[in-house]
Protein backbone atom coordinates (compact mmCIF):
# COMPACT_ATOMS: atom_id res chain seq x y z
CA UNK A 1 0.00 0.00 0.00
CA UNK A 2 1.50 3.27 -0.62
CA UNK A 3 2.40 6.57 1.27
CA UNK A 4 -0.88 8.43 -0.18
CA UNK A 5 -3.20 6.14 1.28
CA UNK A 6 -4.97 6.04 4.35
CA UNK A 7 -2.36 3.48 6.33
CA UNK A 8 0.85 2.43 5.51
CA UNK A 9 3.58 0.25 6.16
CA UNK A 10 7.18 1.36 4.68
CA UNK A 11 11.45 0.50 5.35
CA UNK A 12 13.67 3.38 5.79
CA UNK A 13 16.77 3.59 4.20
CA UNK A 14 19.99 5.61 4.03
CA UNK A 15 21.05 6.90 0.67
CA UNK A 16 24.76 6.21 0.30
CA UNK A 17 26.72 8.52 -2.38
CA UNK A 18 27.08 12.19 -3.23
CA UNK A 19 24.83 13.56 -6.07
CA UNK A 20 26.35 15.97 -8.27
CA UNK A 21 26.18 19.76 -8.44
CA UNK A 22 22.87 20.15 -9.87
CA UNK A 23 21.07 17.13 -8.20
CA UNK A 24 18.02 17.78 -9.70
CA UNK A 25 18.40 17.70 -12.99
CA UNK A 26 20.68 14.84 -12.68
CA UNK A 27 17.59 12.98 -10.70
CA UNK A 28 15.40 14.65 -13.86
CA UNK A 29 17.49 12.99 -16.52
CA UNK A 30 18.08 9.49 -14.65
CA UNK A 31 14.26 9.32 -13.99
CA UNK A 32 13.58 9.70 -17.15
CA UNK A 33 16.39 7.43 -18.61
CA UNK A 34 14.77 4.56 -16.80
CA UNK A 35 11.21 5.35 -16.72
CA UNK A 36 8.98 2.23 -17.17
CA UNK A 37 8.71 0.77 -20.98
CA UNK A 38 5.17 -0.98 -21.77
CA UNK A 39 5.86 -4.77 -22.15
CA UNK A 40 1.72 -5.89 -23.23
CA UNK A 41 2.45 -5.57 -27.14
CA UNK A 42 5.59 -7.10 -26.70
CA UNK A 43 6.79 -10.48 -25.94
CA UNK A 44 9.44 -9.42 -23.63
CA UNK A 45 8.91 -11.32 -20.24
CA UNK A 46 10.15 -8.32 -17.61
CA UNK A 47 10.00 -4.79 -17.12
CA UNK A 48 11.02 -2.46 -14.48
CA UNK A 49 10.97 1.14 -14.25
CA UNK A 50 9.81 4.56 -12.58
CA UNK A 51 6.27 6.07 -12.63
CA UNK A 52 4.11 8.56 -11.44
CA UNK A 53 2.72 8.19 -7.69
CA UNK A 54 -0.33 9.40 -9.19
CA UNK A 55 -0.69 6.94 -12.38
CA UNK A 56 0.92 4.18 -12.82
CA UNK A 57 0.90 4.60 -17.36
CA UNK A 58 2.53 7.57 -16.66
CA UNK A 59 6.13 7.38 -17.20
CA UNK A 60 6.77 10.47 -18.90
CA UNK A 61 5.82 12.53 -15.73
CA UNK A 62 3.43 14.59 -17.78
CA UNK A 63 0.58 14.90 -15.46
CA UNK A 64 2.25 15.14 -11.78
CA UNK A 65 5.51 15.70 -11.10
CA UNK A 66 7.69 13.95 -8.61
CA UNK A 67 9.30 17.00 -7.03
CA UNK A 68 8.23 18.40 -4.07
CA UNK A 69 10.11 20.44 -2.51
CA UNK A 70 13.54 18.86 -1.20
CA UNK A 71 11.41 15.27 -1.91
CA UNK A 72 11.38 13.11 -4.56
CA UNK A 73 8.02 10.80 -4.56
CA UNK A 74 8.09 7.99 -7.73
CA UNK A 75 6.79 4.78 -7.87
CA UNK A 76 8.70 1.98 -9.08
CA UNK A 77 6.81 -0.57 -11.38
CA UNK A 78 7.40 -3.93 -12.09
CA UNK A 79 5.75 -5.91 -14.71
CA UNK A 80 6.30 -9.46 -15.46
CA UNK A 81 4.87 -12.35 -17.42
CA UNK A 82 4.43 -15.82 -15.65
CA UNK A 83 2.82 -19.25 -16.71
CA UNK A 84 1.63 -21.26 -13.69
CA UNK A 85 3.73 -24.40 -13.79
CA UNK A 86 0.70 -26.32 -13.70
CA UNK A 87 -0.71 -25.31 -16.77
CA UNK A 88 2.71 -25.63 -18.23
CA UNK A 89 2.39 -29.58 -16.97
CA UNK A 90 -0.66 -29.74 -18.49
CA UNK A 91 0.04 -28.10 -22.13
CA UNK A 92 4.06 -30.07 -22.17
CA UNK A 93 1.70 -33.49 -21.37
CA UNK A 94 -0.98 -32.50 -23.42
CA UNK A 95 1.62 -31.99 -26.05
CA UNK A 96 3.94 -35.18 -25.52
CA UNK A 97 1.46 -37.20 -25.81
CA UNK A 98 -0.08 -35.71 -29.28
CA UNK A 99 3.55 -36.46 -30.65
CA UNK A 100 3.63 -39.98 -29.10
CA UNK A 101 0.41 -40.59 -31.56
CA UNK A 102 2.06 -39.35 -34.31
CA UNK A 103 4.90 -40.74 -34.32
CA UNK A 104 3.73 -43.92 -33.14
CA UNK A 105 6.17 -44.43 -30.71
CA UNK A 106 5.38 -45.49 -27.16
CA UNK A 107 7.47 -42.31 -25.54
CA UNK A 108 9.88 -39.75 -26.24
CA UNK A 109 13.52 -39.32 -25.39
CA UNK A 110 15.13 -36.58 -23.04
CA UNK A 111 16.09 -33.97 -26.30
CA UNK A 112 12.40 -34.21 -27.41
CA UNK A 113 10.90 -33.46 -24.15
CA UNK A 114 12.94 -30.56 -23.53
CA UNK A 115 12.26 -29.20 -27.30
CA UNK A 116 8.59 -29.48 -26.34
CA UNK A 117 8.74 -27.85 -23.33
CA UNK A 118 10.70 -25.27 -24.32
CA UNK A 119 8.41 -24.13 -27.27
CA UNK A 120 5.51 -24.79 -24.86
CA UNK A 121 6.40 -22.61 -22.54
CA UNK A 122 7.15 -19.89 -25.25
CA UNK A 123 4.02 -20.30 -26.79
CA UNK A 124 1.72 -19.64 -23.09
CA UNK A 125 4.59 -16.44 -22.09
CA UNK A 126 3.51 -15.46 -25.45
CA UNK A 127 -0.43 -15.24 -24.43
CA UNK A 128 0.42 -14.27 -20.72
CA UNK A 129 -0.41 -11.12 -19.67
CA UNK A 130 2.03 -9.15 -17.84
CA UNK A 131 0.81 -8.58 -14.48
CA UNK A 132 2.09 -4.98 -12.81
CA UNK A 133 3.37 -4.32 -9.29
CA UNK A 134 4.07 -0.80 -8.09
CA UNK A 135 5.80 -0.07 -4.80
CA UNK A 136 5.93 3.68 -3.78
CA UNK A 137 9.14 5.29 -2.32
CA UNK A 138 9.65 9.08 -0.72
CA UNK A 139 13.49 10.35 -0.84
CA UNK A 140 14.38 12.87 0.98
CA UNK A 141 17.45 14.55 -0.23
CA UNK A 142 18.69 16.61 2.02
CA UNK A 143 18.67 14.15 4.77
CA UNK A 144 19.65 11.28 2.52
CA UNK A 145 16.84 8.99 3.00
CA UNK A 146 14.47 6.99 1.39
CA UNK A 147 11.22 5.49 2.48
CA UNK A 148 9.90 2.08 0.70
CA UNK A 149 6.50 1.26 1.12
CA UNK A 150 6.90 -1.73 1.13
CA UNK A 151 8.04 -4.66 3.88
CA UNK A 152 8.68 -7.37 1.19
CA UNK A 153 12.21 -8.57 1.26
CA UNK A 154 12.17 -9.41 -2.75
CA UNK A 155 11.19 -5.87 -3.29
CA UNK A 156 13.80 -4.59 -0.89
CA UNK A 157 16.61 -6.25 -2.86
CA UNK A 158 14.71 -5.23 -6.72
CA UNK A 159 15.03 -1.66 -5.06
CA UNK A 160 18.85 -1.52 -4.09
CA UNK A 161 19.59 -3.23 -7.27
CA UNK A 162 17.50 -0.44 -9.65
CA UNK A 163 18.39 2.24 -7.30
CA UNK A 164 21.90 1.75 -8.01
CA UNK A 165 21.74 1.32 -11.74
CA UNK A 166 19.26 4.37 -12.24
CA UNK A 167 20.89 6.73 -9.92
CA UNK A 168 24.48 5.59 -8.80
CA UNK A 169 23.66 5.39 -5.43
CA UNK A 170 23.84 2.72 -2.20
CA UNK A 171 20.46 2.28 -0.20
CA UNK A 172 21.60 1.04 3.54
CA UNK A 173 18.51 -0.27 5.16
CA UNK A 174 18.19 1.68 8.69
CA UNK A 175 18.19 -0.86 11.48
CA UNK A 176 18.19 0.28 14.60
CA UNK A 177 21.81 -0.65 15.01
CA UNK A 178 22.49 1.50 12.18
CA UNK A 179 20.42 4.84 13.22
CA UNK A 180 22.17 4.53 16.59
CA UNK A 181 25.46 4.48 14.48
CA UNK A 182 24.36 7.62 13.28
CA UNK A 183 23.08 9.05 16.38
CA UNK A 184 25.32 8.58 19.35
CA UNK A 185 28.30 10.07 20.52
CA UNK A 186 31.85 8.76 20.25
CA UNK A 187 31.22 7.14 23.81
CA UNK A 188 27.58 5.78 22.92
CA UNK A 189 29.26 4.12 19.94
CA UNK A 190 31.65 2.64 22.27
CA UNK A 191 29.22 1.12 23.91
CA UNK A 192 27.21 0.13 21.42
CA UNK A 193 29.59 -1.78 19.73
CA UNK A 194 29.63 -3.90 23.34
CA UNK A 195 26.29 -4.69 22.87
CA UNK A 196 25.73 -8.78 22.35
CA UNK A 197 22.41 -10.53 21.70
CA UNK A 198 20.70 -12.39 24.33
CA UNK A 199 17.85 -14.77 24.47
CA UNK A 200 15.06 -14.23 26.51
CA UNK A 201 12.79 -16.91 27.61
Amino acid sequence: MGFINGSASFVRFSVEGELPENPLDFIADRVIAFSFRDIDDTYDEYSIGWVSVLNMFDSQFQYASYAAGDYITITLRVDERKVSPAILKKFVQKEEERVKLEKQVPKLGRAQKVEIKERIRTELMRKAIPIPVIYDLCWSLSESTLYFFSTNKKAHAVLEDFFKESFGLLLRQQIPYVVGEQLLDEDGLDRLARINPDVLV
